[in-house]
């Protein structure tokens, strides 16, 4: 069998007292009591809202095959008798066992943060890479300060690439999670207004990215998007931290990787990128701009990590789309035709909007179908709140969206911007617009979906696809 970890190199790395007899190794990490699977450890993490000592018996009887626990946490869990590794602070411990999976990697680490299309460009990186060797990264948006050690403790020996997004809500966050990762490459995909709400502007937000550089590995590199008014910031920021070679994207003439020109169909698009001079034609299974220019991205670090560039164009057509973001549905209505539902429901921020605005106006509604932007709050935007909402009329109408239905106390400042000759609804919370959502859709439709995490968008979505079956579905009688 092969181990992730043997349980001596975890005593080791996390500097933790074996309590119980170990078993020889586990073969992998979770930090859910409820997924856990037989064989892998739980590591007893104290968050915000729950306790892991709390769920430790519903882990043991999941099959953990070793427990690491919290000194101070042992006298309550006395009556289980599964083997535990017990230190001072569980979440300080995973640190420290990433810190020691980092060390022992022999991978190309790309680390990944901006302001948008980080998870996108992540899992991009993830599925471009894969033909060139085995690619670690994480499984969902695990960018925070227990999200990125976990990942990197969960990193294979035997990977050849890591993929890390880093993300953040104020200052001086990225700076230790980028020192556990210790990338090859740093990318940053763009600077925008987003958690405006924990700072005082969109300098503070660029600084704060910018703290990525500073755990780039002697040699190492970066990629920043040339397109972005914050480029030549970036630039000097990255060589201030001894980053020996700053490396662009974009647009711009001047950009390395260079998007020359991009064709957008309403299910698909083709781009045609310049790379080191020749012109290469993607396929790109998924309508959208911002998405090209991620895709560019992505293949500036293929080209910067030593990967092939050829097998990553190719890879590129199969691109597999990112739950909640821009996951296309096609559903069958229950009196007879179909509709669209392109589901953006995990996260927004202004520069998000105007992109998810942007593709539902290349959508191709069928006959007498509608383009409705269904929307939620942004949140995190702070003093700018109303004035950033309001803005996204002027988005709106150029895209000739003509249906838009609004939930949440910071959409009522879009709903007051729209003019009457747009079809507008506006509901104070996420559970009125589900209703009336689930009994408005019509056949030929074309429904995106879209807010901020918190307004739980995700239960428009997940109603709509609970009523009305797939295409493939046999019709419910």
């Amino acid at each position: 069998m092969t181990f992730l970890w043997t349980s001596d190199d975890m005593v080791a790395a996390m500097g933790g007292r074996p309590l119980g007899t170990l078993p020889a190794g586990i073969t992998g990490i979770s930090i859910d009591s409820r997924t856990i699977r037989p064989g892998e450890a739980f590591f007893a993490i104290k968050g915000d809202r729950v306790d892991g000592h709390d769920f430790a018996s519903i882990a043991v009887a999941n099959g953990a095959a070793l427990m690491v626990v919290n000194e101070a946490k042992l006298p309550a869990l006395g009556r289980l008798t599964v083997p535990m590794i017990v230190v001072d602070d569980v979440l300080a411990a995973l640190g420290r066992l990433a810190v020691a999976a980092r060390s022992r990697s022999r991978a190309r680490i790309v680390a990944v943060t901006g302001s948008v299309g980080k998870t996108t460009t992540k899992e991009m990186l993830r599925q471009v890479l894969a033909p060139s060797g085995e690619v670690h990264a994480a499984v969902a948006s695990f960018n925070n300060h227990w999200g990125v050690p976990l990942t990197l403790a969960r990193m294979p020996e035997s990977a050849a690439f890591g993929v890390f997004e880093i993300g953040m809500n104020h200052g001086g966050e990225i700076t230790p999670l980028v020192a556990m990762v210790r990338p090859h490459l740093a990318m940053i995909t763009t600077i925008a207004p987003a958690h405006l709400g924990n700072f005082n502007s969109v300098d503070e937000i660029a600084a704060a990215k910018a703290e990525i550089f500073t755990g780039v590995v002697p040699e190492g590199k970066a990629l920043i998007n040339r397109d972005n008014p914050y480029f030549e910031y970036l630039d000097r920021a990255a060589l201030d931290a001894g980053v020996r070679e700053v490396h662009s994207f974009g647009q711009h003439p001047r950009a390395e990787y260079r998007l020359a020109e991009f064709d957008g169909a309403s299910e698909s698009s083709t781009m045609w990128a310049v790379i080191e001079g020749v012109t290469h034609e993607v396929t790109l299974p998924a309508p959208g701009r911002h998405i090209a220019e991620n895709a560019v991205a992505a293949l500036g670090a293929v080209h910067l990590l030593g990967g092939d560039l050829d097998a990553a164009i190719e890879a590129l057509a199969y691109l597999q789309p990112v739950k909640g973001r821009g996951e296309r549905h096609r559903r069958r209505l229950t009196g007879g035709g179909t509709f669209t539902l392109i589901d953006e429901s995990y996260n927004a921020n202004p520069a998000s909007m105007r992109a998810a605005i942007a593709v539902l106006a290349s959508a191709r509604p069928d006959g007498e179908g509608r383009r409705i932007a269904v929307l939620g709050d942004m949140l995190e935007l702070g003093e700018m709140a109303q004035e950033l909402h309001g803005d996204l009329a002027g988005p709106l109408m150029a895209a000739g969206i003509d249906h838009v239905w609004l939930a949440g106390p910071e959409m009522a400042a879009l709903k007051a911007q729209l003019p009457e000759t747009v079809s507008s609804v506006w509901f104070p919370d996420t559970a009125a617009l589900v209703d009336f959502a689930v009994n408005s859709v019509m056949a030929g439709d074309v429904l995106m979906v879209k807010s901020s995490l918190g307004l739980g968008f995700g239960k428009i979505v997940a109603a709509l696809l609970d009523k009305y079956p797939s295409l493939d579905d046999t019709p419910r009688p």
